[in-house]
């Protein structure tokens, strides 16, 4: 493995890590202290405004031409993408949000191969049906376990693992073109944008006299580490390695939310998760990392 992608596969690690964790962290204070659409108008201006302060410092100038690929971008990885998976997981159990999150390596392999001409490999394509196996696995047998699970809310998140795969195909010729950070400014400015009309009524309801320290600090783990800081290790991933390998780090997830709502569920007292734990998870999310082994196997 050389420094580059050694660094790249460390970024995509802790950028899933973070993701993982935050299934059952932004989930504890929606909807009682705040919407999912409130929530996510303030997570993409306070990341948002994170981006241009350093961008400032950044002086690169975007061609005219792609101006309409970074809409794009700011539609489907930002806009889309966040409003979907919050909403979802506010109607959904954080574990299921994070098994349906795994569809997003099979989308970025297809749309890979039709948009950048990936080549497919037999590692890949038995790493992605096999960790495709144990997150449908997981999806069939949590619907009868009870807990906390939803149907509309695991829909929306399906759609949300859709539109992200899609951006991390569309937007990676930009990775080449200009500095990472460059990228990811003019995306969540566009982002914010298509997001205004949905995010704005919430926020003007909110009731932030009732927000508590707990809720201050879940808004502020969510906009700088879940938002500002895994965009862009995801994004500084993408110029290194393909949106394939990105996308099965993805994998990880389930393993993590898994763990995190064991301890919310046993040792923190929320036992409304504990329905959500079970042998038969805990076996598929072996498979999942199984899988990711063997999507990157030959990518390191």
């Amino acid at each position: 493995m050389n420094k580059n992608n050694y660094k790249a596969h460390l970024a995509l690690l802790g950028a899933n890590i973070i993701y993982g964790i935050n299934h059952i962290v932004a989930k504890g204070v929606m909807p009682n202290k705040i919407g999912p659409s409130a929530f996510i108008f303030l997570r993409i201006l306070g990341a948002g405004l994170l981006f241009w302060i350093i961008k400032f410092f950044i002086k690169e100038k975007v061609q005219k031409k792609d101006f309409a690929l970074l809409a794009i971008g700011g539609l489907l990885g930002v806009a889309t993408n966040q409003l979907l998976f919050f909403h979802g997981l506010n109607l959904t159990s954080p574990i299921d949000a994070s098994i349906i999150i795994t569809a997003v390596p099979v989308m970025v392999l297809i749309f890979s191969v039709f948009f950048l001409k990936e080549k497919l490999t037999s590692n890949k394509i038995i790493g992605i049906i096999i960790g495709g196996i144990g997150a449908i696995l997981l999806i069939a047998y949590g619907n009868k376990s009870g807990g906390t699970s939803s149907v509309l809310g695991n829909i929306y998140i399906f759609l949300n693992s859709v539109s992200y795969a899609l951006y991390l195909v569309l937007i990676k010729p930009l990775m080449k073109k200009y500095k990472p950070l460059t990228v990811i400014s003019w995306v969540f400015l566009f982002g914010f944008i298509f997001m205004l009309p949905f995010g704005l009524p919430d926020v003007i309801k909110t009731n932030f006299y009732a927000f508590t320290l707990n809720t201050y600090l879940t808004v502020a783990f969510v906009i700088i580490g879940t938002t500002f800081l895994t965009y862009l290790l995801n994004i500084y991933a993408l110029t290194k390695v393909s949106p394939s390998v990105n996308g099965s780090y993805i994998y990880l997830q389930p393993v993590i939310s898994f763990f995190m709502v064991g301890i919310y569920a046993y040792f923190l007292g929320h036992n409304e998760y504990a329905r959500d734990i079970n042998l038969i998870k805990i076996l598929s999310c072996f498979m999942v990392i199984i899988g990711v082994y063997l999507i990157n196997v030959n990518n390191v």
